[in-house]
């Protein structure tokens, strides 16, 4: 995987790493170790994997938004890079130059 220039998405898919690791250790241990039938503990449980789902969604939503601003198009032959609104893109993801700057 490349580095990413934006912080704000480096910062997502880290936490998308330690969400997923975290979630896939609470249901490994579910089964290793064992639930109490009728305990705060699986509810607590329960609350805990439905919040790092909830978050692993948001950083996928947001790591997802990042890569549609900025892909480039995959396809090098001229129809599919003609048919590409190059007006939108620039190589500079989001900032835009002005005429007078270099």
């Amino acid at each position: 995987m490349t580095a990413d220039s934006n912080s704000s998405i480096a910062w997502h898919r880290a936490q998308l790493r330690k969400h997923r690791e975290s979630v896939r250790d609470i249901e490994t241990a579910k089964f290793t170790i064992g639930e109490i039938a009728g305990s705060n503990t699986k509810d607590r449980t329960q609350k805990t994997v439905a919040e790092l789902r909830r978050k692993i969604k948001q950083s996928e939503q947001a790591i997802a938004a990042h890569e549609r601003q900025t892909a480039r198009p995959r396809a090098t032959d001229h129809q599919s890079l003609a048919s590409v609104s190059w007006s939108s893109w620039n190589s500079h993801g989001t900032q835009v130059r002005s005429n007078g700057s270099r």
